[in-house]
């Protein structure tokens, strides 16, 4: 799918959720991380990757800049900065495996070498929208989400699908001063938005396994939504048949609901989102409903 119009990605402007402060972090060519450094934290390239490219899903621009992606993320477990890099290093994702319960025929335990194995891994290029009004464009490696649900076979009743991330207290040490926040991480998705073909759990980005600041070894990739309904370090996958409350809707409802559709025409309480910055070159663009993808998903909005 050809996405119009764009540029590729920004950097410096830190828009907080909590307080909207615009900071002048420049990330990218300009004063920023050591690159060297960042680049430290990016996996060698290994078995499977890289892997197939699906070309039904380009973009019409560069992509970001690896290591400007990999130098501003969000990982709250990890930092309430943009600086996860420095810290994730200590993460232990080795071995990782995902549960996938609840309103299933098959409940199972996936070891992370599993899906590897079985799941059909590509690549495809994709747009990535954050609540906070930057985004990025980038390479993610993986597959559909709806291929492993179909394994753990949905019960009728099953309407909603919900994503847990790690909880490790002794190696996400922002846990502890975040103690009023609902951990662990937790998202949901509709189910028909859980089985659509966008919908991705992605193993790898740039052509090897993931970073840990990017959600390693496994993250939801949503790319019609804010950036914060993709999950990063998915542990379980339930099915449900009612509504759960998702993270940031429980700290924040009107801020964060859970659709969180991309919608310029919807500000957030503290902001506009009519455009964003691209990390990277700091360039400015108008935002495009459902992060340019409402060709794909606007039907499932009637």
């Amino acid at each position: 799918m050809l996405i119009p119009e764009r540029e590729a990605t920004p950097e410096s402007v830190y828009l907080s959720r909590r307080t909207f402060l615009a900071s002048a972090l420049a990330v990218a060519a300009c004063a920023g991380p050591p690159r060297a450094e960042v680049a430290r934290t990016i996996p060698p390239a290994a078995a499977p990757y890289p892997v197939p490219r699906n070309n039904r899903f380009t973009l019409d621009c560069p992509l970001t800049d690896e290591l400007t992606a990999a130098a501003y993320n969000n990982f709250y477990e990890i930092t309430p900065t943009k600086e996860v890099w420095r810290g994730a290093g200590s993460m232990a994702i080795d071995p990782w495996s995902v549960e996938v319960t609840g309103l299933v025929a098959r409940p199972r335990r996936f070891s992370l070498d599993e899906l590897l194995r079985i799941m059909p891994l590509e690549e495809r290029l994709y747009r990535h929208r954050c609540v906070e009004a930057w985004s990025m464009a980038v390479p993610w490696s993986g597959f559909p989400l709806a291929h492993l649900l179909a394994m753990a076979e949905p019960a009728h009743a099953a309407r909603y699908v919900r994503f847990v991330s790690m909880e490790d207290r002794e190696r996400q040490h922002a846990i502890a001063g975040q103690a009023s926040y609902p951990w662990p991480y937790h998202e949901a998705l509709r189910i028909d938005e859980a089985m659509h073909e966008l919908t991705f759990l992605a193993t790898g980005i740039y052509g090897h396994a993931l970073p840990k600041q990017h959600g390693a070894p496994i993250r939801l990739v949503v790319p019609w939504k804010y950036g914060y309904k993709s999950a990063k370090s998915i542990v379980r996958i339930e099915l449900v048949a009612e509504r759960p409350t998702t993270f940031w809707e429980a700290i924040a409802p009107v801020e964060y609901p859970f659709e969180s559709n991309v919608d310029p025409a919807r500000p957030h309480p503290r902001w506009s989102q009519w455009t964003e910055k691209l990390l990277g070159t700091g360039d400015i663009k108008r935002t495009l409903p459902f992060n340019g993808y409402a060709a794909l998903v606007q039907s499932l909005y009637p």
